[in-house]
């Protein structure tokens, strides 16, 4: 799966002949810099799948350590920071890593630094500020990963959420750090509809949603069914819809994906006794 990834605020650890910056700091005078620890930057990169194809960006990059170990992974990365020493020191660490080429460090705003490029993006950042990054994130390309250390994003629910102990974690009483990954829906939104001329005919999908989370309306022969289940990750969508089709009990699990105003896909359908598969596209009606 290579969908878009920003990262923000990871860091490096670097060579012990080669001076540290202190784990715990003020950056401007607004935003605390708070190392993450390695253990945790490995579990952020693992959880948003990073790797070649991949175009990291890590708002608030500190020392630059997660930029610096998704390029090891193959992926290319940009990190920005206020702090023009911070900047300079995680330069020189991914030079000194042998992966200069794919990791850059600008002095920039994370406010006003442009993340359309990225199908990663990571943070470390106070909730209120991972609140007004919310709206620019959600405008991202569906797939885009996020991934965050210890901060929610206002009341987005993460798709991903992991809880592990990190002791040397140098802020917080006893050492437990929350890892969370989102994944930008595509708008899914609307009424669709299908034809499944071997297994009922017309079928009419109606959707609402917020965020990932969808509310769905089937019919099929004039018939309400029951939706049992759904997800949305990204482009992909999945629904378990349950009912009387042809005369006959059928349980129904549909899987496409969703570009514009179309989701290609296969339905395969079980009577219990019997499963068979159809292809399932449904259009939305503008």
């Amino acid at each position: 799966m290579k969908l878009k990834i920003l990262i923000v605020a990871g860091l490096l650890a670097a060579v012990p002949a080669v001076a540290q910056p202190q784990a715990w700091a003020w950056d401007d005078g607004t935003v605390p810099y708070v190392q993450t620890p390695m253990e945790i930057v490995e579990r952020m990169l693992r959880m948003a799948e990073v790797g070649r194809g991949d175009y990291l960006i890590d708002l608030g990059s500190g020392d630059g350590r997660i930029v610096i170990e998704a390029a090891k992974r193959g992926a290319r990365g940009l990190g920005v920071d206020l702090d023009p020493n911070l900047v300079k020191f995680a330069a020189e660490s991914a030079g000194r890593a042998g992966v200069g080429e794919r990791a850059r460090f600008e002095v920039r705003d994370i406010f006003e630094t442009d993340l359309a490029g990225a199908t990663v993006v990571a943070f470390y950042l106070l909730p209120d500020f991972n609140a007004k990054l919310l709206p620019k994130l959600l405008k991202l390309k569906p797939g885009t990963r996020i991934v965050s250390h210890d901060g929610g994003i206002a009341d987005w629910p993460p798709d991903e959420r992991l809880e592990m102990r990190a002791p040397e974690k140098p802020v917080g009483v006893g050492g437990v750090s929350r890892v969370e990954l989102w994944i930008v829906p595509a708008d899914a939104r609307g009424a669709w509809s299908s034809e499944l001329p071997g297994h009922g005919g017309k079928w009419n999908f109606q959707i609402t949603q917020k965020y990932q989370e969808l509310d769905i309306n089937v019919a099929a022969q004039g018939k309400d069914l029951l939706v049992r289940n759904s997800r949305l990750r990204g482009e992909e969508i999945k629904l378990i819809v349950t009912g009387i089709v042809n005369g006959r009990a059928w349980h129904h699990y549909f899987v496409g994906t969703l570009k514009d105003d179309r989701i290609s896909g296969e339905v395969t359908v079980s009577d219990g006794n019997n499963k068979r598969s159809f292809p399932w596209t449904a259009t939305r009606a503008r």
